[in-house]
């Protein structure tokens, strides 16, 4: 008997007015497509209060994962049978991997500031999980029970859960929430960098000399701002909801980790699994968006024509082929796409999509061992690349170039690459960017680059800033 309830309503909104409504809930998510909607951005997911948390740092954090995933994943089928066919995500783990735990699982010598020690991982085990069909037009409500063990505790726990999202959902219209926050206090955005600008020039210029001396090929740099709210009264969900207003992509997303929280507004998929084919779509290559429609054809041509550009994402895609082979079937990795320019409202980005058949004796745990971190945040080869960061970055990553996603209780995966990524910790607001370092790299191009990835995350920082610092009174109409 099934345990797998299911409600579904016509929906023609966006993650955004959905997501608002439970927004204060503990460690609420929402992982979020608000592109134009294609078989790729098709899904937007949202949940919260989870009946359990795993965090955990320095630690074999996959392998502990795994063997409480596979738990309850025993209780979901026992109870389910077959996954909900209306949704990749009808119940499971949703959290972040950070870029540190890569250094654990590879062994690498830490020797960089961890100033913010924060968790390697943090995953929320989901009973109930909303989905957002932006093809079908369709919100569907998924409860499972999870995590009581009878039948008929199960079933009365899922109809409960599904029965209070209901109640909010008719009380509260899709759009026209409002909440009114008052403050005397005007809040102020400046933003210091970890590296002074000659210091990134002169870190760049040590990369290029491992480069030459055959070390590696190459190297993602990043240099990391940090800002304060004076007063206090910026929320990360309003921060969030500016970010992806400014600028759509197709892998953003929000979790709320208790003390911290990620904003993410990554346009990167690392890895998806459906129905056993793989996919990882590396990014590298970037220019700004153009002031007017002259100037944006010539940016363009640029990076179409970019022999730098065109050589760092052959080298990043060859990486992430290898890497799938790792877990997929002989002779199915392939690519499938070696270079797509796409178009966001700040940048253009230069894409690959890598695609495999994975084999019947590997999961998604295997992936994340496998591939984990991406290699178009780290460099080639990999693992001597890693080394180099942790030598030549002043602070520790964290959950930054690190991993946002899920992984179904059916055994499909999704998950980012955590860039274009705001951190709220203890008041203050970090994001990092950076960019490849190939033999024909100039430092300050180099710089520029990580200029042109910071504005659309400083624009929202400042809009958000400047619609309460200037409203009479500050008083706020908050969606």
């Amino acid at each position: 008997m099934s345990v797998l309830l299911v409600k579904s309503y016509d929906f023609f909104g966006s993650a955004r007015d959905v997501w608002g409504l439970f927004k204060d809930e503990p460690h609420v998510f929402c992982l979020d497509s608000h592109l134009v909607p294609s078989d790729r951005d098709r899904y937007s997911f949202i949940g919260f209060a989870p009946f359990e948390v795993l965090q955990a740092r320095g630690k074999d954090v996959i392998l502990i994962l795994r063997q409480k995933y596979v738990a309850y994943r025993r209780l979901f089928e026992s109870a389910v049978g077959t996954d909900c066919s209306l949704t990749p995500l009808s119940a499971g783990i949703v959290g972040y991997l950070g870029y540190d735990y890569g250094l654990h699982q590879e062994g690498i010598p830490l020797r960089s500031q961890d100033d913010l020690g924060l968790p390697d991982a943090f995953f929320g085990f989901y009973d109930c999980i909303l989905t957002i069909d932006h093809i079908q037009h369709k919100l569907h409500i998924t409860s499972t029970g999870l995590p009581e063990r009878t039948i008929s505790l199960r079933r009365r726990y899922a109809a409960r859960r599904l029965e209070d999202i209901e109640r909010r959902l008719a009380r509260s219209p899709a759009v026209g929430m409002g909440e009114r926050i008052v403050s005397a206090d005007k809040p102020s955005l400046e933003l210091t960098a970890n590296f002074s600008k000659d210091q990134y020039l002169g870190t760049v210029a040590k990369a290029l000399d491992y480069i030459e001396r055959g070390d590696i090929y190459q190297i993602n740099l990043s240099q990391r701002f940090m800002g304060e709210a004076v007063g206090g009264i910026i929320r990360p969900w309003e921060i969030y909801t500016a970010l992806r207003e400014l600028s759509p992509v197709s892998c953003g997303g929000y979790l709320d980790a208790g003390h911290f929280q990620l904003m993410s507004n990554s346009p990167e998929m690392f890895l998806r699994l459906r129905k056993g084919v793989l996919e990882t779509r590396p990014m590298k290559g970037t220019r700004p968006r153009g002031h007017d429609a002259a100037a944006d054809r010539e940016l363009r041509s640029d990076i179409e024509q970019s022999a730098k550009d065109r050589a760092e994402l052959l080298m990043i895609t060859d990486l992430e082929r290898n890497d799938l082979g790792r877990v997929c079937r002989y002779g199915s990795v392939k690519v499938k796409a070696m270079r797509t320019i796409e178009e966001y409202p700040y940048v253009f980005q230069a894409t690959s999509s890598v695609c495999g058949l994975l084999r019947e004796d590997k999961d998604c745990f295997d992936i994340l061992r496998a591939c984990f971190p991406g290699g178009s945040v780290t460099g080639c080869p990999k693992i001597r690349a890693m080394h180099l960061i942790e030598e030549l970055e002043p602070t520790r990553r964290g959950p930054y170039t690190g991993s946002l996603g899920y992984i179904s209780f059916s055994g499909d995966m999704e998950f980012n690459i955590l860039i274009r990524t705001l951190i709220h910790n203890q008041g203050r607001l970090y994001f990092q960017v950076g960019g490849g370092i190939v033999v024909d790299s100039s430092p300050e191009d180099e710089y520029e680059e990580t200029l042109v990835k910071a504005r659309a995350l400083r624009t929202c920082l400042e809009s958000v800033f400047e619609k309460k610092r200037g409203l009479p009174g500050h008083v706020v109409d908050q969606f």
